[in-house]
């Protein structure tokens, strides 16, 4: 499996099998939305920061609900750590770091 996708900088950010059923695990509403988490990270509205030194990489699902998918990267390549829906405004409420 894993999937490989850009982040907005260019940089390689893998979803492996292992982040994918920890993903399901915790938020089984995702189950059907792979490509949806993956093009959440290659293109994104937008990306706030994370708590500790981690991205979220944010895009509207539906009207007043937000995909949110956590993922770290390096120079060289990174990967996803998770993924979640919310109807919370907190998580785009950071510090925005992309556009």
């Amino acid at each position: 499996m894993p999937r490989v996708v850009p982040s907005v900088s260019g940089t390689p950010i893998r979803l492996t099998a292992e982040r994918w059923a920890h993903i399901l695990e915790n938020h089984n509403e995702l189950s059907e939305l792979m490509t949806e988490v993956l093009e959440t990270v290659a293109r994104p509205e937008k990306i706030v920061e994370g708590k500790d030194g981690e991205l979220l990489a944010v895009r509207t699902q539906e009207l007043g609900k937000w995909l949110v998918v956590v993922y770290r990267e390096s120079s060289e390549d990174g990967f996803i750590i998770t993924a979640f829906l919310t109807s919370k405004t907190a998580p785009l409420e950071r510090r925005q770091l992309w556009p």
